[in-house]
């Protein structure tokens, strides 16, 4: 939407989206902007065939044990024939991107617009930039079949939890989880099963979940449980 000459171009941050009720033109103009860009993302990946997402910190770097083990993961979904799909960034998203595209494979990242600049990796073949996060979450996660849980942060903790949440509640089809880097996830994975299992707010066999530090048993995995019309 344009602004009149007199007016003041509106903040589309995601802040000023979320900082409570404001002018009523000025959210429409964010709303069209989140329009656009769900529109733009869906041009760009309508063709991209069988996808697997893979969350990861960002903070991970080469020669990191969890670096070299996405980067093989990467790879393994390409000889498999599966995309990968990261956040776009540096870390276990540029391994994982880096492996997907050494093999010969189809590398995509949907890069975030964050105050501190975080540059695409170099490993992409294609780079979707977005503004808001739940948009580029809602990306991440329509052209994936499955999904794959590096060591992370808060924020690949929200993805992850949010897609299961997806998947519990329906609105998202049962696709495989796989967390790998048992040893990091240990502690959380104990935390799920000792009080949530317990208390019954969760059950196991609500998502389907594997874990596992080899990149051919998540990928096997994967290959096993989507349904045969997504697979490569």
């Amino acid at each position: 939407m344009a602004n009149s000459p007199e007016s003041q171009p509106v903040d589309l941050t995601e802040a000023a989206l979320l900082r409570g009720a404001d002018d009523l033109l000025a959210d429409f103009d964010r709303a069209y902007h989140v329009f656009q860009s769900l529109v733009t993302s869906c041009r760009a990946l309508h063709n991209l065939g069988p996808a697997v997402t893979v969350y990861g910190s960002a903070r991970l770097g080469e020669g990191h044990p969890y670096y070299a083990l996405a980067r093989s993961l990467g790879s393994e979904l390409a000889k498999a024939g599966y995309a990968t799909i990261t956040g776009g960034g540096p870390g276990i998203m540029e391994a994982a991107n880096r492996g997907a595209k050494e093999a010969g494979g189809v590398s995509i990242g949907c890069n975030i617009v964050l105050p501190h600049e975080q540059a695409p990796n170099p490993h992409v073949d294609r780079t979707l930039t977005f503004d808001y996060f739940f948009v580029r979450k809602v990306i991440l996660r329509k052209y994936s079949c499955g999904f794959v849980l590096m060591p992370g942060g808060i924020g690949t903790l929200d993805e992850i939890f949010e897609t299961a949440t997806l998947i519990q509640t329906g609105k998202l089809p049962a696709f495989p989880i796989v967390m790998m880097g048992s040893e990091y996830w240990h502690p959380i994975r104990a935390a799920i099963r000792d009080v949530m299992f317990k208390e019954g707010t969760f059950s196991e066999g609500e998502v389907d979940l594997l874990i596992t530090d080899s990149p051919v048993e998540a990928v096997t995995h994967i290959q096993q449980t989507v349904p045969s019309s997504l697979k490569p």
